[in-house]
């Protein structure tokens, strides 16, 4: 029995470059059933994540025109994670495996064929992984590689150089929706299904219509959201500093004291405001990273959905087998691009 596939792609205001994506998916989709890779009712699922431009009107056209087409359009912006569960529910349900791609095909789709040979020969985790980081400015580089440095050193096992491009296995994508936190930080959570796991590595593209959806403070933001998600070390790191504090206050104190006892006059002014911005400063970034702890409780004990879902488009059901024609395939995809 051959494997059925369900690639997952995540879109947020794309609509510039999903016409050229579509094209390369539904070749390489056609190409992989010829060649008897994967299952004729193999599907393409995009996951509109509330844009506000005519993403959702380009994948509507798309499930028209490509029986191997579907579409998901979510009722507001979730942010990708969401976007990509919001999809994994779904193709998990009629999929043997899944493979997750952002829309702007920087992460090269053709190393695909290499996720379902790993697949096939009994990897239930498929990570795509880049050779290099040669696309990325000097500054992304080199802060992407401190992350995965850091987080590892804080005990959290992230495969590096890897983003959302991974192939999972039913089975390992049924246990990782069973994890139910509300802000899902999935590359972290992956690694943690312990199921067998291999890696594929490619060269990453450029970018070749529309702006990248993480921009710096996205970025930062998402890194925030990685370390505070695993790990308490933050805390016990302000714990450490408050104890330095204390054994230096304490050193000070005595030699204000002696100083005084001695009669020398002794110089505060300076030593004391330097003191106070250096303390008040501490104690903000203290209590702020404890106010983080704090915010990701009040918004896990919710329990709001990480995701809805406005609208299905489908062409016809998950669970029909329907053998493409090819002659029908090509007439459909010359119609819709000339």
């Amino acid at each position: 029995m051959q494997t059925v596939l369900t690639i997952v792609v995540p879109c947020y205001k794309e609509e510039e470059v999903l016409n050229k994506t579509n094209r390369t998916l539904i070749d390489l989709l056609n190409e992989m059933i010829n060649a008897e890779q994967i299952a004729s009712n193999s599907r393409i699922l995009y996951v509109d994540d509330g844009s506000d431009d005519q993403t959702w009107a380009v994948i509507q056209q798309f499930s028209t025109d490509f029986n191997s087409v579907t579409g998901l359009k979510l009722s507001r912006n979730f942010g990708h994670q969401g976007a990509l569960l919001a999809g994994l529910e779904v193709a998990v349900k009629k999929s043997d495996c899944i493979v997750t791609i952002d829309a702007d095909l920087q992460d090269d789709p053709t190393v695909i064929r290499e996720f379902i040979k790993a697949f096939n020969n009994g990897y239930e985790v498929v990570y795509g992984v880049r050779k290099k980081r040669e696309t990325d400015t000097f500054f992304k580089k080199h802060t992407a590689l401190f992350f995965y440095k850091s987080m590892n050193w804080l005990g959290v096992e992230l495969v590096a150089n890897h983003a959302d491009f991974r192939l999972l296995s039913k089975q390992a994508a049924k246990q990782l929706l069973d994890f139910k936190e509300t802000t899902m930080f999935i590359r972290g959570i992956v690694p943690l299904l312990g199921f067998s796991s291999t890696k594929v590595y490619y060269d990453r593209k450029k970018r070749e219509a529309g702006e990248s959806k993480y921009p710096l403070k996205k970025m930062i933001s998402f890194s925030i959201e990685g370390l505070t998600s695993f790990s308490i070390a933050p805390i016990k790191f302000i714990l450490a500093l408050g104890m330095v504090s204390l054994v230096v206050a304490t050193i000070i104190t005595i030699y204000a004291l002696s100083r005084k006892v001695l009669g020398e006059t002794v110089s505060g002014w300076t030593s004391m405001m330097i003191s106070l911005w250096i303390l008040g400063g501490l104690q903000l970034i203290s209590i702020s990273i404890i106010g983080l702890y704090i915010g990701k409780i009040f918004m896990e004990v919710k329990h709001r959905p990480r995701f809805i879902i406005e609208q299905e488009n489908f062409s016809d059901s998950f669970n029909q087998i329907k053998e493409k024609n090819i002659k029908q395939f090509s007439a459909q995809k010359q119609k819709f691009f000339h």
